[in-house]
């Protein structure tokens, strides 16, 4: 079965720190850029950050620069999102995205999403 599969969400306090994955399952993520994003309630989804195939990010949010940070390791077919400094603004489902091609591009295509993560910031 071909999947994304997000984990390490929850509820976490402000100023608290989150590091979701993104374990692909049934297809090799190494030749495919990663992508986060996230939809807060009532609002669109929007895209936070993209991590090629050779390690290179690129941001997309300025919401999250300098609090999150993307990575990925191929060996374990998985990606990342370390997410520091939490606010309550940041709570939402949070998606992981794999590429069709080895760069980040600004309008995808994407051929697999995860299910989400829910991320809560709150005291």
């Amino acid at each position: 079965q071909l999947q994304l599969v997000e984990s390490g969400g929850g509820l976490v306090q402000p100023g608290g720190s989150l590091r979701l994955s993104c374990a692909a399952s049934g297809f090799t993520l190494d030749y495919r850029a990663i992508s986060w994003f996230r939809q807060a309630p009532g609002k669109e989804r929007e895209r936070l950050l993209c991590i090629s195939s050779s390690g290179g990010s690129t941001n997309y949010a300025n919401s999250v620069k300098g609090r999150f940070t993307i990575s990925r390791d191929n060996a374990k077919n998985t990606g990342y999102l370390q997410m520091n400094s939490l606010k309550p603004e940041d709570t939402g489902v949070y998606y992981c995205a794999a590429g069709r091609h080895p760069l980040c591009s600004n309008y995808g295509p994407w051929d697999y999403w995860g299910q989400g993560t829910q991320v809560t910031v709150s005291a």
